[in-house]
């Protein structure tokens, strides 16, 4: 797993306040340097909001949400006669994934344009899934992944408790009421499950993955174990895995690899997996509230997750994996660019203190910094050469590095 740093501008009507996020201006300029961009992402993340306001500052540019309809027509009907109309222009294509047989039709038409800045296409589904963009466009399309707010994002009334709490997604970190926020994920989740995957076309049942997503609650932050999931489920565990990759692929979970190594030591091999979205994951457990999360048995991964997936999604080029061998000696994150290497270990404790397995782990990776993010008010000399620090000086520490 590769980490880009990418960020949006989203206005909220009903808060009637300004969230700001760096991407627009790499949008921007990955328009101006590709005849395609598409910007990809889980529902209801701003991708749609960052377009509108993007095509607003662009003579001509055209929105077609392949959701309705009438805009699907202009494009099933006759293509081409419609992009021959629109030569010249910017157009943007919202939720691709409903009509993914346009993109022959589009590969000739930007090469028979010969320019930049033609297509903004919007999907809430990765590359993988949408197939034919990367058959049919390679060479002429840049992708960038748009995420749910992470913690530098989000404004500065918002508390980072919050933010752990009801996780990213704009919708539910900006609901004054925790009722609403909870509300409004678990509607999320539904819709997700009911609509959103028969779209994409395929025929799981809701039931079914509604069951892996709470198995994976239950076990969040461990190492997967398809086999067993897979009896729970009464499938193979093949289909276990076919499953969670369209999970990880609609950007509901992430699946941590295991750091490698040519040395032989004996290393777990399977992934860890996380969702994602912490709010997500405390409503399939009914945590509502922060009272619940810390007398909750997940609130210890939680906020590892929480943290890994905000180093993640703001370190740019960063190499991200987990460390932990057959003796259970284990480091919850290791991050690797260039010629350098990183320990971290996530304690959600405003004392934080690794065990004895985080210090053998160590003693094997050699890493060239060592760090301790714990819930601490400052950044301190840990033991042997650790340092001890918050996630917000942690990330600004290593944004720019």
């Amino acid at each position: 797993m590769y980490i880009d740093n990418l960020h949006i501008r989203i206005y909220n009507s009903n808060m009637q306040k300004i969230v700001e996020r760096n991407i627009e201006s790499t949008l921007i300029q990955r328009l101006s340097h590709n005849p395609a961009v598409a910007l990809l992402g889980a529902r209801q993340v701003g991708k749609s909001t960052l377009a509108k306001k993007l095509i607003s500052t662009v003579p001509g540019a055209l929105y077609l949400d392949l959701e309705k309809s009438s805009d699907r027509m202009k494009l099933s009907a006759e293509p081409e006669l419609f992009l021959n109309l629109n030569r010249g222009k910017l157009i943007c294509l919202d939720e691709i994934q409903m009509l993914p047989e346009i993109f022959s039709t589009l590969r000739a038409f930007i090469d028979s344009e010969n320019r930049n800045k033609q297509f903004l296409i919007l999907g809430s589904a990765s590359r993988d899934l949408i197939r034919q963009s990367s058959e049919t466009l390679a060479g002429r399309i840049s992708y960038i992944e748009i995420t749910p707010f992470s913690r530098s994002e989000i404004p500065a009334y918002i508390h980072q408790e919050d933010h752990w709490v009801k996780g990213g997604y704009p919708r539910a970190i900006l609901q004054k009421d925790d009722d609403e926020s909870f509300a409004w994920r678990w509607n999320y989740i539904k819709t997700f499950l009911e609509r959103d995957i028969p779209q994409l076309g395929f025929s799981i049942p809701a039931r079914s993955l509604e069951r892996l997503w709470m198995m994976l609650a239950h076990s969040h932050g461990q190492i997967i174990n398809y086999s067993n999931i897979g009896r729970s489920l009464g499938v193979s565990h093949h289909t276990v895995k076919s499953y969670i990759d369209i999970l990880e692929q609609t950007y509901i979970i992430r699946t941590l690899m295991p750091f490698s190594t040519n040395f032989g030591k004996r290393l777990i091999k399977s992934p860890k997996v996380y969702i994602r979205d912490t709010g997500l994951l405390h409503t399939l457990l009914g945590i509502e509230n922060m009272n619940d999360l810390l007398g909750h048995p997940v609130s210890g991964s939680s906020f590892e997750s929480y943290v890994i997936e905000n180093i993640t999604t703001e370190l740019s080029g960063w190499k991200a994996s987990f460390y932990r061998d057959s003796t259970a000696n284990e480091v919850d994150l290791v991050l690797e660019r260039h010629n350098r290497r990183i320990a971290v270990e996530i304690k959600s404790s405003m004392a934080p203190k690794p065990e004895k397995g985080f210090w053998n782990a160590v003693k094997f990776l050699n890493p060239d910094e060592l760090w301790i993010i714990g819930q601490v008010d400052s950044t301190y000399p840990g033991p042997h050469n650790s340092t001890i620090t918050n996630l917000n000086n942690f990330l600004s520490m290593f944004r720019n590095t």
